[in-house]
C-alpha cells in the first residue's frame, strides 16, 4: 500500500531499529589483509603512495599476521618482493622465496589464520610482465602456464591455505588444479582473479611491488574495462577449470560486475579494493574532504551489498578495530 499507510521511515527511527533491519553487515572475518613480503627489507619500508602500508621483512609480516588473527580477520594475502629478478621470474617458485618462507612462518605463529598467496610472475620478472616474454615482446600464454603451476605448488608445499592466480593467462586455473592434484594438494582451493581489468587504479601497488612493466602494458591479457559480459564469461571458464572462488578486481568501479559474476557463477566471490582506491580515500581524508571511518565503511559495505562474500582491502585492520569498538 502507498503513503500514508506505508511509511518507510518507521524502520529508520533509531540506531537499534536500523540495526535490526540492516540488510548488509561488515564482518571482520570476511576481510582479507594484503601484505608485501620483501626479501631485501630489514625494517618496514613505508610506501609513499599508500599511507600506512609498508614493504615488510619476514619478522614484521609474522607480526602483522598475528595482529590480523587477533582482530578476527579472515585471512592475509601475501605478495612477494624479491631481492633479485630475472626474465622468467624464477624467484616466484623458490622454496626459500619471500612468500614461501612467510607462509610457513605464519602457519606456525597463527595457525588458524588463513594464508592466501598471490600466484603471478610480475613481481619477480625483470621486465615486469606476468608471463614469459617472446622475442617480439609479446607474452607467451602457454609457456607461462607451467611456471604458474610450479609457483602454486611451491606455495602449497609451504602451507598456503588458498592459492590465487592473478596473471590472467588463459587456462591457468586448469594447469594449477592439475599440478596441485598431482602433488597431493587436491584439497587446496583456488581463488581465481577471474575478472581482472587493465585498470588505472593499480599504480600504488606497482610502487609497492616494483612491478611496473619495463615496456608496453598488460592490456593483451588483463581485461578491457568496457567489457562486462566478457567478465562473466571469464569467471565461468575459471569455474569450469576448477576454481573454487572467483574475484573481481578492481572493486569500486565494478559493482555491476560483482553482482553479475556472483549471479552467474554462484561461487564464493572476492572483491579486491585495490591500492588506488585505498590511496584515493587516504588522500581525501588527509585533505579534510571526508571522514575516514564513515567513508571506508560505506565503500566496503557497498561491495558486500553488490554480492562480494570476501573483501580484500588495505583498510582491513582499521575496519576490524573499528568494528571491535562498536561490538
Amino acid at each position: 500500500m502507498a503513503f500514508p499507510t506505508t511509511r518507510m521511515r518507521r524502520l529508520r527511527t533509531s540506531a537499534a531499529m536500523r540495526g535490526l533491519v540492516r540488510e548488509t553487515e561488515l564482518r571482520a572475518d570476511r576481510l582479507v589483509l594484503p601484505l608485501f613480503v620483501s626479501e631485501a627489507a630489514r625494517a618496514p619500508e613505508p610506501i609513499e603512495s599508500m599511507p600506512g602500508v609498508s614493504r615488510l621483512p619476514l619478522s614484521s609480516v609474522v607480526e602483522q599476521a598475528r595482529e590480523a588473527a587477533e582482530l578476527g580477520l579472515g585471512a592475509v594475502l601475501l605478495f612477494g618482493v624479491p631481492a633479485e629478478k630475472d626474465a622468467e621470474g624464477s624467484g616466484a617458485w623458490d622454496e626459500q622465496g619471500a612468500v614461501q618462507l612467510a607462509t610457513a612462518a605464519i602457519k606456525v605463529a597463527a595457525p588458524d589464520l588463513l594464508v592466501i598467496t598471490d600466484v603471478c610472475l610480475c613481481e619477480y620478472t625483470d621486465h615486469g610482465h606476468c608471463g614469459v616474454v617472446r622475442g617480439d615482446g609479446s607474452v607467451d600464454n602457454d609457456a607461462t602456464l607451467e611456471l604458474l603451476a610450479g609457483v602454486a605448488a611451491s606455495h602449497a608445499r609451504a602451507g598456503a591455505d588458498i592459492v590465487a592466480p592473478s596473471d590472467m593467462m588463459d587456462g591457468r586455473v586448469g594447469a594449477i588444479r592439475s599440478e596441485l592434484d598431482s602433488e597431493g594438494y587436491g584439497e587446496t582451493p583456488i581463488l581465481a582473479y577471474s575478472a581482472k581489468f587493465a585498470s588505472a587504479f593499480y599504480g600504488p601497488f606497482r610502487d609497492a611491488a616494483s612491478s611496473t612493466p619495463a615496456f608496453g602494458d598488460r592490456r593483451s591479457y588483463q581485461m578491457d574495462p568496457g567489457n562486462g559480459r566478457e567478465a562473466v564469461r571469464e569467471a565461468l571458464l575459471d569455474a569450469a577449470e576448477g576454481a573454487d572462488m572467483v574475484m573481481v578486481k578492481p572493486a569500486l568501479a565494478y559493482g555491476d560486475l560483482i553482482a553479475a559474476v556472483k549471479q552467474a557463477t554462484r561461487l564464493p566471490l572476492a572483491a579486491y579494493n585495490v591500492s588506488g582506491e585505498y590511496a584515493m580515500v587516504k588522500a581525501a581524508v588527509a585533505a579534510g574532504y571526508m571522514e575516514e571511518r564513515a567513508a571506508v565503511g560505506e565503500i566496503l559495505t557497498s561491495l558486500h551489498r553488490a554480492g562480494a562474500d570476501i573483501v580484500i582491502s588495505y583498510h582491513s585492520k582499521d575496519v576490524a578495530q573499528w568494528l571491535s569498538q562498536t561490538a
